[in-house]
């Protein structure tokens, strides 16, 4: 692994001994990965000795401290979180709706390809759906035998086959255990049914730190063991870790049994507010959306919500009913625990926010939710759409900032009726409107409003990252396979612009990419497409952009390749050329990123953009940290090349592969 490699002081006497002439912007600086999952038990049918994959998800806020950029930085200074996974997930875990698909129908194999072949476009369908469903290095033509790492497939057996931890949350490579593997923190009102407690069971993830208290994130139940099964408490939860101490941020207040006990929330950013408390913002189920009613009071269900048995469990003896199914929703107290079915529960879900207050060992958590309404209604909009079955409100937070006032602005995205047409969820801003934080402002952002039609520019869009003076940025998924397209916005300031405009030669036409963070000094990153698809999955890398005053050689409106700032044009085997920068999660006011990347032990082939790692050397997916440089390095763009895309045969992907098609799913990572 690099981090056995490459370490610090190799890093250190490397930069003191690199003249000015050929230093690079960026330090890279590896982050030890040490995820416990390899020493976890696993399927007895599937690989003992496949690597782990490692992604970034962001980085510890910086507080006060100055720029890299005017100030040395220390590369031990701040935290890096990030996950570890055995194999695909199926379903990612960050998602509130799986691939930010309202109708929440990924349930098979057909769905996720269907899902596929009308929003990805591959020509390789087949296999990425495979991949998701049976897991990575399934059988090809014995697919059902288990061997596949994760999957979907796995995680809807467990009830039967039982299921092992495959995901994992980690701050700076240590992992970072919640509440929900111990078994006396769980809450619900049908505790008593779920049975005893399945060791090394949950997923999680990390998605940030906050000063050196705080750390959130989202974790799965663990699996429990009744007399009838082996159910899930709930699929997913928010999470904040104090110190040795782990709080489960539950649904918003609900006298709804089903939501209470079973009902999803996502902790997805969080700042620390002006009296030393946490404000953590993201999403909380407040309805089922398999049955509830349309704004005419009539009630209305979507059987595409359940899968059929035989999806699952190839021959399977236990069957799946939909009347069952529908008993989880109007009848909750026949003991939720007690059914397979209940344990497919799917809900519409809201913007909320908790605030966390730690002191000494007492801590006290406060939820609400940030859309308004009252019952199972949403800014005035019906839990499903009275005209599509399968399309129910969703809305989520996914970043909060501090303004200058001390008065907070989150973004993410919100539930838009079509003109009364379909329910579709669009790019939102929420403000208070006070102080007291218990009634917010939902504010769509301009130039990004979805349209009705088949020709109509988006499926959806959402903001991902906001800072201080209220700019925020995000993507809008086009319409079917048309691509992805960053875009940043200033509140207050005419529309949303796309990265493709502002910055042609990066963001080239029909480019995929994605803006996942913003920091006060009004830098971006993210990753963006660095060659045309072609009908497969494309190969991007990450980018940085200044929409802000100059950071250090960055000039205002200038776009980079992360991979050309940490360029030094050194040897084939610097550290410098041991890495190329995939994807670009977090970057903190101090100008430090958060990064996944590919490694190569030894060196790529040469300094270019797309080396190749030629064997015996071995390339693997990693973390790293990039520190910027107090110097007044000259930027060394990295020579371009024609390397071919990745190529494919059978049902085995080789992890290049598979972490391109990971990476191109149009999830949200922060």
């Amino acid at each position: 692994m690099p981090h056995k490699i490459l370490k610090l002081s190799t890093l250190a006497i490397l930069i003191a001994g690199a003249s000015q002439a050929n230093a690079a912007v960026y330090t890279v600086v590896p982050v030890d990965q040490n995820s416990t999952l390899k020493d976890q038990p696993y399927f007895d049918t599937a690989q003992s000795d496949a690597p782990l994959l490692y992604s970034s998800t962001g980085i510890q806020d910086s507080g006060t401290d100055s720029s890299c950029f005017t100030t040395d930085c220390t590369a031990e200074a701040y935290k890096v979180t990030s996950e570890a996974n055995r194999g695909t997930e199926g379903t990612p875990i960050a998602d509130t709706t799986p691939y930010n698909q309202n109708d929440q129908q990924i349930t098979d194999l057909f769905q996720l390809q269907r899902y596929c072949d009308d929003n990805l476009g591959y020509g390789t369908c087949d296999t990425w759906a495979k991949n998701q469903f049976f897991g990575h290095d399934y059988a090809d033509n014995d697919e059902w035998n288990g061997q596949g790492l994760g999957g979907l497939q796995k995680k809807q057996a467990a009830w039967v086959k039982g299921y092992h931890s495959s995901t994992q949350g980690l701050v700076d490579g240590t992992p970072s255990n919640t509440f929900a593997s111990t078994i006396a923190d769980y809450n619900g009102t049908q505790k008593e049914n779920l049975g005893s407690i399945v060791e090394n069971t949950t997923d999680s993830i990390v998605k940030g730190a906050v000063g050196t208290d705080f750390v959130y994130g989202v974790t799965s139940s663990a699996l429990f063991k009744n007399a009838t099964g082996k159910p899930r408490a709930f699929s997913k939860r928010g999470f904040v870790n104090i110190n040795d101490k782990s709080v489960q941020l539950a649904p918003v207040t609900t006298s709804n049994e089903l939501v209470s006990n079973m009902g999803q929330t996502q902790a997805n950013d969080a700042v620390a507010m002006a009296d030393g408390k946490l404000l953590v913002v993201g999403s909380s189920s407040y309805a089922p959306s398999f049955y509830a009613q349309d704004r005419d009071g009539k009630f209305r269900e979507d059987t595409n919500k359940l899968p059929n048995e035989n999806d699952i469990l190839k021959d399977s003896s236990q069957k799946l009913d939909f009347d069952t199914f529908r008993q989880c929703a109007t009848n909750p107290s026949d003991n939720l625990y007690a059914n397979w079915e209940c344990q497919f529960s799917t809900f519409a879900n809201e913007a909320a926010f908790w605030i966390v207050d730690a002191n000494g060992t007492k801590t006290s958590v406060v939820a609400s939710a940030i859309t308004a309404g009252s019952g199972n209604n949403r800014d005035g909009l019906a839990v499903i759409d009275k005209d599509n079955d399968s399309l129910s409100f969703q809305a989520s937070a996914q970043a909060v900032a501090l303004k200058g006032d001390d008065i907070p602005i989150a973004v993410g995205y919100s539930t838009a009726d079509v003109r009364d047409d379909f329910y579709a969820m669009q790019a939102t801003y929420f403000t208070p409107k006070d102080s007291s934080l218990a009634s917010w402002t939902a504010t769509p952002i301009p130039g990004l409003n979805i349209k009705p039609g088949d020709d109509r520019d988006f499926t959806y869009t959402m903001a991902n990252g906001v800072n201080s003076h209220s700019v925020i940025v995000g993507d809008a998924k086009g319409n079917g396979t048309k691509p992805q397209r960053a875009f940043i916005y200033q509140v207050g300031q005419g529309n949303a612009k796309f990265f493709d405009q502002l910055a042609s030669s990066l963001f080239f036409k029909d480019s995929n990419s994605n803006a996942a963070a913003i920091n006060n000094n009004g830098q971006v990153v993210g990753w963006v497409d660095v060659e045309a698809s072609n009908g497969a999955e494309a190969r991007h890398r990450a980018f940085t952009y200044i929409n802000g005053a100059a950071q250090g050689p960055l000039k205002t409106g200038g776009a980079w390749m992360l991979d050309d700032l940490t360029n030094d044009n050194g040897a084939a085997n610097s550290i410098a050329n041991s890495y190329r920068i995939v994807d670009a999660t977090g970057i903190n006011n101090a100008g430090v990123i958060s990064a996944t990347a590919f490694y190569c032990d030894g060196g790529y082939d040469n300094l270019s953009k797309l080396s190749a790692c030629s064997l015996p050397k071995k390339e693997v997916k990693t973390v790293v940290k990039l520190v910027p440089k107090n110097t007044d390095a000259v930027i060394q763009p990295r020579a371009k090349d024609d390397e071919q895309p990745f190529k494919r045969s059978g049902g085995s992907l080789g992890i290049l592969a598979l972490t391109a098609l990971g990476f191109i799913g149009f999830r949200r990572r922060k």
